[in-house]
């Protein structure tokens, strides 16, 4: 059965408990409290119970469907509380003339009351300000129901746009990340062209695998965490081509043994900025790339030197937009389950990063 159904259901049941209840009350509990059987009644007490049942139901519903949506929540307070007085007034006087239609007071006064002379349009106060009382309850229920359903549907709305938001700006994010990727690759190809063609085919051929990746992987929300550490590897593999001898290149990635599920190409902004900025042609550096996964949680860690960009390369225009994409990603897609760590040590002029990643 469909989960509206079930709710539309359970919602029914619940309004007719309540109603039954209610007819216990006024119909079974109240009369046995003057301690007489219910047969002696006279026919027009429970024509009047029923009535009164009746005219309670009318209201609520009234109220819950009409008054509310169409005044209250319009943000007409006055003409809804003189709507409330209105029909309270409409509700005692609509009694009275019910009562009078069938003899109430007359019937109520013999059978109470044999020997004493009946008096017309004498008034019992008390079970009049019951009965408003019990109009009063009925506008307060369905006041709070109603209030209350539309706070759950405001509720339901606010988390569907919400979602859809998020779902938006992932987007949006991932299709920037993309040619960010994708255009500092064809760079480093297109150096790598000046100095040895085949191993630029070869490059070629694992750009070819990682777009693929990209093309296919990065369209879904999650991925094996195995094939996105195959595309770390790949784009690793990709960049060590490029790589002179004085660059030294400290890698410690783990395997994952397990089927865990991350977020597509969400760590590669961080080897971006890692070869972005820790090679030097002149100097001698060194890169360290460690990922690990210890039972639910991955560990991520690089650690570079960092060497201006020449300002003639494109990668000189380059705004860190992988990195604030991947910081937003992470806020939106591990909300709580992750936490980001990243600096500069001066005195060693290094640059580290340090992603820990729940993946449970």
């Amino acid at each position: 059965m469909p989960p509206y159904s079930s709710k539309k259901n359970l919602s029914f049941i619940v309004h007719l408990l309540g109603w039954v209840m209610l007819c216990i009350v006024l119909i079974l509990l109240s009369p046995l409290s003057w301690r007489m059987g219910e047969n002696d009644l006279p026919d027009a007490f429970w024509y009047k119970q029923a009535f009164l049942i009746l005219f309670l139901i009318a209201v609520f519903y009234s109220n819950v469907s009409v008054f509310i949506p169409k005044v209250l929540l319009k943000g007409k307070n006055s003409k809804y509380l003189l709507l409330v007085i209105g029909g309270a007034i409409l509700f005692y006087f609509s009694i009275i003339y019910f009562e009078q239609f069938i003899k109430y007071p007359e019937k109520m006064h013999e059978f109470f009351n044999p020997n004493r002379p009946f008096i017309p349009n004498r008034r019992w106060l008390p079970g009049d300000v019951i009965q408003i009382m019990l109009y009063v309850v009925s506008i307060g229920l369905s006041t709070s129901l109603a209030l209350v359903q539309k706070w759950q549907r405001d509720e339901v709305n606010r988390q569907d746009l919400e979602k859809q938001r998020i779902n938006t700006e992932l987007s949006y994010l991932k299709a920037q990340i993309n040619p960010h990727f994708f255009f500092n690759t064809l760079n480093n190809i297109y150096s790598l062209t000046n100095l040895d063609i085949k191993k630029a085919q070869e490059a070629l051929l694992k750009l070819s695998r990682m777009m693929r990746y990209v093309l296919y992987e990065n369209q879904k929300d999650e991925t094996l965490l195995k094939k996105e550490v195959n595309f770390i590897q790949d784009y690793i593999e990709l960049m060590k081509m490029r790589l002179s001898s004085n660059v030294k290149l400290v890698l410690k990635i783990e395997e994952p043994k397990d089927d865990h599920i991350i977020a597509p190409m969400l760590l590669l902004p961080f080897l971006e900025n890692s070869f972005k900025h820790g090679i030097s042609s002149q100097k001698e550096c060194e890169i360290n790339i460690r990922l690990e996964v210890m039972g639910e949680t991955l560990f991520f860690e690089t650690k570079n030197q960092i060497f201006p960009v020449h300002s003639d390369s494109p990668e000189a225009k380059e705004n860190g937009i992988g990195l604030v994409n991947t910081q937003r990603r992470l806020s939106l897609l591990y909300p709580e389950k992750h936490r980001l760590k990243f600096g500069k040590d001066e005195a060693n002029n290094e640059y580290w990063v340090n992603l820990t990643i729940n993946l449970a």
